[in-house]
C-alpha cells in the first residue's frame, strides 16, 4: 500500500480548469478515473483530509501510486472523455453497471436485404432496429404473433429462408398469412422492405395511423362487396388492437420519456428504468451496481445517464429521475448531442408522471431485495460467507447460528428490540423473537441492549438448566419448564408454541427455541452497544459466547474491547451476510414497534369509555378504517356500528374529543394506565 503523500501534485501545478484526472497503481493499470468542474479543487479533496474520506476512498488512493489528469474545455467534454476512458480502461475503483439479468429484446434487422423479426439478446449491432427489453421473450412472441397479421415479416432463419428459395415452396407461415413470403417472390425486397419499416413504425408508437388506415380500408371493401377482404382486415384491426391493449397506457398520448429510479444501501444500487413511449410502457430494464466509491443518489444518477446512454441511439425527449444529476446543464447538453435534439431531465414532483416514478422505485427495491437473496441463496456463497465471518473475527469454529438485536423507539416512547436468528447463513424466522423492554429512567440504546441480551440468555440458562435436571431424573414434566420460565418474567412472541410445553421438541429430539446458545451475537450499533452485549454476558457467566457489533455509517463491525473497528472487503459475501442480518432485526424490530405504537394509541384514547371492550374496539376500527377516521365521526355515524349505542357513541366522541386535548385525556398517554402497560410489558 503506498502512501498518497508520496505522489501528492505540487501545490500550483493543478490546472483550475474542467477536466479528467486518472488514478495508475504500481503496475501502471488505471484504477479509477474520475472528472471535476475544478481539477485542482477536486484533487486537493483527495489528499487535504485522508482520514475524513470514506474507507473505500482511502483503499483506491493507498492501491493508487499516481495521478495524472487531462484539460479539455467544457464540462461537457469532460463528460465525454470520462465515459470514453471507463470504457476503454474499464477501471476497478469506478461504478460499474451490469444487468441484473440478460433481457430479450424485440429486434428487426433492416441491415439485411429482407429484414427479420427476431427476439434477440446480448450486444446490438449496427443496423438493427430494437424494441425493449421485454421481460419475458414469451411477451415478445405473443405481440409479434398479433402484429404478424398485419405486418406479414419474415421470421424465419437464414438456413430456413435460403431452403426454401431453393425448393420454391413457403414454410407453414406464408401459408397462413403470418408471412408475405419473399423467399418465393410474393412480394419483392422493397415490398418486403416497406413491411418492415411500417412494423417499427407501429412498434414506435405510431399506432393510430396505421388502425385508421386499415379501418379504411375494411370500409372500402365492405362497399365494394369485397366481404372476405373486409372480414381479413378486421381481423388485422383487431389484432393489432389486442396488441396495445398488452401495452399499459400510463401518460398521455404521444408522450416519451425513460423513467429511472434506484434503490440503494451503503456497498450495492439497483437500477431499473421503465421505456415510455407513445404514452405505454414498452419495456423495462435493469441494473445492480457496486458502490466502489461512496457516492450520492445524484453521482448515481449522473453516472448511470452517461453509461447507459453513452453510445446510445435511442436517447428519449425526456428523462424522468428521482434526483437530478449534480451537473443537470452539461449531462442535458450531452444527451441533446446524443439523440440529434432537445433532451429534457426533470424530477416529477406531482401528478401521473411521479406516480409512475413511485411504481418504477418499488420494482428497483423489490430488485435489490431479489439480487440479495439470490447471493444469500447460494450454499457455496453462504459457506464463504461465514468462513469470511469465522476469520475476520478470530472465531474457534464458523458461527452457524448468529442472533441480531436491534432496538427500536421513538423519542424514548414504546421500547421494543427484536432478535432475529440465522443457521447456515439463511434466516430461521421460526425463532425470531421480539421484546417490550420495561419502562426504565433514563431508557437508552445502551440499557436496553443490556437488559434484552440478559433476560435472553436468562431463558437459555434457565432452559439448559432444566434439560440437565430432566436428564438426571428422567422426569419430563411439560409444565415445569414455563414455571422456571415465569419466574423469570418471560412472556411468549405469539408466533409459535410458548416454551411451557417443555424445552425439547418431541417432534424433532431438538432443544427448544433457546435451549441452545448462537455461536455469534450481533448488535445493531458501535462500542457502547457491544460493550453492554459483553458486560451482560459476564454477568451471567457466558464470556464464551461471541459479541461484535455493526455500526450503519460505515459498515464496520466492533468487538469488545477493540479501539479500532474490522473493515471487511467491500465485496466480501461475509459483509453481505452481516448487513442482511442487521437489516432483518432492524425490519423486524420497527414492524413490532409500529404494532405497539399504534395499539398504544388506540387503547389509551377508548379505554376510559365505560362498557367499550376489545371485541367493540376492533369493531369500530374496522368500521372507521382508522383512528383519525373515527375520531372525525359524529355521535350519530358512531352509532351506525352494529352493538354502539347512542349514548355509548356520545361518551367515545368525548372520549376522543378530551385525548386530542379538548378535554380531560383520562387514561390518554402518560396517564396513569399507560405508565401501568408500559412498566408491565415483558418480553416477548
Amino acid at each position: 500500500m503506498a502512501d498518497p503523500a508520496t505522489y501528492r501534485p505540487a501545490p500550483g501545478s493543478v490546472p483550475d480548469s474542467p477536466g479528467v484526472y486518472r488514478f495508475r497503481d504500481e503496475h501502471g493499470r488505471i484504477i479509477y478515473v474520475g472528472k471535476a468542474k475544478s481539477l485542482r479543487s477536486r484533487l486537493n479533496s483527495y489528499f487535504a483530509d485522508f482520514a475524513g474520506l470514506h474507507p473505500r476512498t482511502q483503499t483506491m488512493l493507498r492501491t493508487a501510486v499516481g495521478v495524472d489528469w487531462t484539460v479539455v474545455g467544457t464540462e461537457v467534454e469532460a463528460l465525454q472523455l470520462e465515459y470514453s476512458w471507463i470504457k476503454e480502461f474499464d477501471p476497478r475503483f469506478n461504478v460499474r453497471y451490469r444487468d441484473d439479468k440478460s433481457y430479450p429484446y424485440l429486434a428487426v434487422t433492416l441491415d439485411e436485404e429482407y429484414p427479420r423479426v427476431m427476439v434477440m439478446r446480448g450486444a446490438r449491432r449496427k443496423g438493427v432496429r430494437y424494441f425493449g427489453p421485454y421481460s419475458h421473450a414469451w411477451a415478445i412472441r405473443e405481440t409479434v404473433d398479433l402484429l404478424l397479421r398485419a405486418f406479414p415479416v419474415r421470421t424465419c432463419k437464414p438456413g430456413v429462408f435460403k431452403r426454401a428459395r431453393q425448393i420454391g415452396r413457403p414454410c407453414l407461415l406464408g401459408y397462413i398469412g403470418k408471412c408475405s413470403a419473399p423467399c418465393v417472390g410474393r412480394v419483392d425486397a422493397d415490398g418486403h422492405r416497406r413491411l418492415a419499416e411500417d412494423f417499427c413504425a407501429f412498434m414506435a408508437g405510431d399506432t393510430t395511423r396505421f388502425i385508421r388506415r386499415i379501418e379504411k380500408e375494411m370500409y372500402a371493401a365492405a362497399e365494394a362487396e369485397e366481404f372476405e377482404r373486409a372480414a381479413r382486415l378486421r381481423d388485422d384491426m383487431r389484432a393489432l388492437q389486442r396488441a396495445l391493449e398488452k401495452q399499459a397506457v400510463v401518460l398521455g398520448e404521444g408522450t416519451d420519456c425513460d423513467v429511472i429510479a434506484l434503490a440503494e444501501d451503503p456497498l450495492e444500487a439497483a437500477v431499473q428504468v421503465f421505456y415510455v413511449r407513445g404514452g405505454r410502457i414498452r419495456g423495462q430494464r435493469g441494473w445492480v451496481v457496486d458502490k466502489v466509491e461512496d457516492l450520492t443518489t445524484a453521482d448515481l444518477v449522473e453516472h448511470f445517464l452517461t453509461q447507459i446512454y453513452g453510445e446510445s441511439d435511442s436517447v428519449p425527449r425526456e428523462v424522468l429521475v428521482p434526483v437530478g444529476p449534480p451537473d443537470a446543464e452539461a449531462m442535458t447538453e450531452l444527451l441533446a448531442e446524443r439523440r440529434g435534439g432537445p433532451v429534457r431531465i426533470r424530477v416529477p414532483r406531482r401528478g401521473d408522471k411521479k406516480a409512475l416514478l413511485e411504481t418504477v422505485a418499488r420494482n428497483a427495491v423489490e430488485a435489490l431485495k431479489q439480487h440479495k437473496t439470490r447471493r444469500a441463496g447460494d450454499l457455496t456463497t453462504r459457506s464463504q460467507a461465514l468462513q469470511e465471518i469465522q476469520e475476520a473475527l478470530e472465531l474457534d469454529e464458523a458461527p452457524l447460528r448468529i442472533e441480531c438485536y436491534d432496538v427500536s423507539n421513538l423519542q424514548g416512547t414504546n421500547v421494543v428490540a427484536s432478535m432475529v436468528v440465522f443457521e447456515d447463513g439463511l434466516a430461521r424466522k421460526g425463532e425470531y423473537r421480539r421484546f417490550t423492554i420495561r419502562a426504565v429512567e433514563g431508557q437508552d440504546d445502551v440499557r436496553s441492549i443490556h437488559e434484552v441480551i440478559t433476560r435472553r440468555f436468562r431463558r437459555y440458562l434457565a432452559e439448559r438448566d432444566k434439560v440437565a435436571e430432566d436428564a438426571a431424573t428422567g422426569d419430563h414434566d411439560e409444565g415445569a419448564a414455563g414455571d422456571v420460565l415465569a419466574s423469570y418474567g418471560f412472556e411468549d412472541a405469539g408466533e409459535e408454541e410458548p416454551a411451557a410445553h417443555g424445552p425439547i421438541d418431541p417432534r424433532t429430539g431438538r432443544p427448544r427455541k433457546f435451549a441452545y446458545p448462537p455461536n455469534l451475537v450481533v448488535v445493531d450499533g458501535g462500542p457502547p452497544q457491544v460493550a453492554a452485549a459483553q458486560r451482560a454476558l459476564d454477568e451471567l457467566g457466558l464470556p464464551e459466547i461471541a459479541v461484535c457489533g455493526l455500526a450503519k455509517r460505515m459498515e464496520e463491525i466492533w468487538l469488545p474491547g477493540d479501539e479500532d473497528p474490522v473493515i471487511l472487503p467491500r465485496g466480501s459475501k461475509g459483509l453481505y451476510l452481516m448487513q442482511h442480518l442487521r437489516d432483518e432485526a432492524h425490519r423486524f424490530a420497527i414492524a413490532f414497534h409500529r404494532q405497539r405504537r399504534s395499539k398504544a394509541m388506540t387503547a389509551s384514547e377508548l379505554d376510559g369509555v365505560p362498557g367499550l371492550g376489545p371485541a367493540r374496539r376492533t369493531a369500530l376500527l374496522k368500521h372507521f378504517g382508522s383512528l383519525k377516521r373515527l375520531r372525525e365521526a359524529t355521535p350519530d355515524q358512531i352509532a351506525e356500528v352494529p352493538g354502539i349505542g347512542l349514548r355509548t357513541a356520545e361518551q367515545i366522541a368525548a372520549a376522543l374529543r378530551g385525548a386530542d386535548g379538548t378535554g380531560d385525556p383520562a387514561g390518554g398517554p402518560g396517564g396513569p394506565a399507560a405508565a401501568h402497560r408500559t412498566a408491565d410489558g415483558g418480553g416477548t
